[in-house]
């Protein structure tokens, strides 16, 4: 039976389990052997990373031509318009060409969300808000580039969903593993969940350092 594991990863934290310059890695969070992660999550990006020992899983999550769709919570820098929110509908055209339609939409800064270190950057003379955007491909910080591309910056950025999976008991730095029978992941996910309440805390394995 393959394995499957959801870290909530922490801002810092790479997305791989060595780095041969001694930054933090998933090996301080994850003391699994035989496990890879399923597609990338920028070092500096937070939340929902699915692990896995089975390859053909891996490349179900991780291949954007399966379209699973991925939900990230943005705070972005000013107030973004309807106008903006309907161009990341349709489609931002990037250097390497246009996006798919995306699901956008505005959101209440999420609830017991737990502070990041170090802080984003405040400024008193520019506001802020979250944006609930879900996406159906991965390209490389495509999510950043999006949100410049209509003229609002990302400040932070937390993955919630893959599709049915979300970080919902998950504490930063906590795992746990899924029980491949009971829970797969669907295409028709990521919606409803957009604006659900960040986990307070773990509800699954601890978080603990192990090398690998």
């Amino acid at each position: 039976m393959p394995r499957l594991i959801l870290l909530n990863k922490p801002y810092g934290v790479l997305p791989q389990f060595t780095d041969d310059q001694g930054r933090p890695t998933l090996a301080d969070h994850v003391p699994v052997k035989g496990v890879y992660a399923a597609g990338r999550l920028d070092r500096d990006s937070e939340g929902l990373l699915a692990l896995s020992d089975d390859g053909a899983l891996i490349a179900r999550i991780a291949s954007p031509r399966h379209k699973l769709p991925k939900t990230y919570w943005v705070q972005v820098e000013g107030l973004p318009t309807e106008e903006a929110l309907q161009r990341l509908r349709d489609g931002v055209t990037l250097n390497d060409g246009p996006t798919l339609p995306a699901e956008a939409r505005m959101m209440d800064e999420p609830a017991d969300l737990w502070p990041r270190d170090p802080p984003v950057r405040y400024r008193a003379s520019i506001p802020t808000r979250w944006i609930a955007l879900t996406l159906r491909e991965g390209r490389n910080r495509q999510v950043r580039r999006m949100t410049a591309a209509v003229g609002f910056p990302t400040l932070r950025l937390i993955r919630w969903s893959i599709g049915d999976w979300t970080l919902d008991g998950l504490a930063p730095g906590q795992w746990r593993e899924v029980a491949l029978e009971k829970e797969k992941p669907v295409s028709s996910a990521g919606r409803d969940r957009a604006g659900s309440r960040p986990p307070a805390r773990a509800a699954g394995g601890p978080s603990r350092r192990s090398r690998r």
